[in-house]
């Protein structure tokens, strides 16, 4: 496999960070690398609230990889706190290498040192090879998941 670092994403990744989300069938038509004004605002968000942690993958001094992790405090589980992973991905001559599933357990290992009690995501239901991927990890499909577009 080969070398990579995981940090925390600069402004200067986030150019790299929306063409990993625009290569997805899914994404191609919600996200768009020419335009990256509302995403370096987004950015801007994400970097100044210490809950949300965004990182890149970094091979030969490019991105090759990304998520979001957001610490999430809440009272249930006797005021337990979550990991909640989001956009994954990996870029496209990278994906079978092993580093998605490293990545991931990063993310895990990440969450357990900030307190975490459990670490949760999700995945379009479209998505079969992913929800194979996530249960081979360990995470178990125990939850449905509802989303409303505003």
């Amino acid at each position: 496999m080969t070398n990579y670092t995981i940090r925390k994403a600069q402004r200067d990744d986030v150019g790299a960070i929306v063409r990993m989300l625009a290569d997805d069938q899914l994404s191609a038509t919600r996200d768009d690398p020419r335009d990256l004004e509302p995403y370096l605002g987004a950015f801007d968000h994400i970097d100044a609230d210490p809950n949300q942690l965004l990182v890149v993958v970094v091979s030969d001094n490019e991105p090759v990889g990304t998520l979001q992790l957001t610490i999430i405090p809440g009272l249930a589980r006797r005021g337990a706190l979550r990991g909640q992973i989001e956009a994954v991905r990996i870029r496209a001559d990278h994906r079978g290498s092993g580093l998605g599933a490293n990545l991931i357990r990063w993310a895990i290992n990440e969450s357990r040192q900030r307190g975490c009690a459990l670490v949760q995501l999700t995945s379009d239901v479209s998505r079969t090879d992913a929800h194979r991927f996530y249960e081979r990890l360990g995470f178990a499909p125990s939850h449905t998941g509802f989303k409303l577009k505003l």
